[in-house]
């Protein structure tokens, strides 16, 4: 296997895993709190193709990799009606925070079998094996669910951290914030990309999202040396 199937291979399997579970711990919190809109929809699906949004899965994500520009993208989102929540206002905080969440809790299981493999193998294998090709692959199910998780609590419409922060506000900032929404694309273009391209040390995602995830990181890979000495 040459390196670049390995490592692309390495790579995109965390990536689907991380994302689709990411998006319908959306929908089982939002159906769970009384809105089975993504359930009536068929979205509480772990079928990858559910989840792909031609635009923020493919299109965007291969143009900026093309241009050698920062590389974001986004899975078509659960759909959430909060007018079918019990309480819409905390509702939509739960049904936000249920994708990070998830994606924390997935790193964790990653650290433990990370953990496991060290502990069989005596250190990282390095050999391209099955052994060194799941050490690389929870590396970065590691890396892909932190840094997903804390990229989409950004308080910029429409990531998981808006619902937050309009849930947080009182109701009359909340209505002037959320007005900001229908414009959410374009402010995140705006911000992400061509903020950074034009003034590189102004990076919302190198200033603010990649130091929480360094750090975060290297407390899960703790987690798995601990696990590999206690086991």
């Amino acid at each position: 296997m040459s390196d670049t199937v390995f490592q692309a291979a390495a790579l995109i399997l965390p990536l689907i895993f991380a994302i689709v579970f990411h998006e319908v711990a959306h929908g089982w919190v939002a159906r769970a709190l009384g809105d089975p809109t993504a359930h009536e929809m068929k979205r509480l699906s772990l079928n990858p193709l559910r989840h792909v949004d031609p635009m923020g899965t493919i299109i965007l994500p291969g143009f900026l990799a093309l241009v050698k520009g920062p590389v974001i993208g986004w899975a078509k989102p659960v759909p959430v009606n909060k007018y079918r929540l019990r309480n819409p206002r905390f509702g939509m905080m739960a049904v936000a925070i249920a994708g990070p969440t998830t994606n924390f809790i997935m790193a964790a299981i990653g650290a433990v079998l990370l953990g496991l493999i060290l502990a069989n193998h005596g250190g990282v294998p390095h050999d391209k094996d099955l052994a060194g090709f799941l050490t690389t692959a929870l590396i970065y199910f590691l890396q892909v669910n932190v840094f997903l998780a804390l990229f989409n609590l950004l308080p910029i419409p429409p990531f998981d951290g808006s619902h937050v922060v309009e849930g947080l506000l009182p109701r009359a900032a909340a209505k002037s914030y959320a007005r900001l929404r229908p414009y959410g694309l374009g402010l995140m273009i705006a911000l992400l990309i061509v903020l950074p391209w034009a003034l590189p040390g102004l990076s919302i995602v190198q200033r603010f999202v990649l130091p929480p995830v360094e750090w975060m990181v290297d407390h899960y890979f703790a987690l798995a040396e601990a696990v590999a000495r206690a086991v």
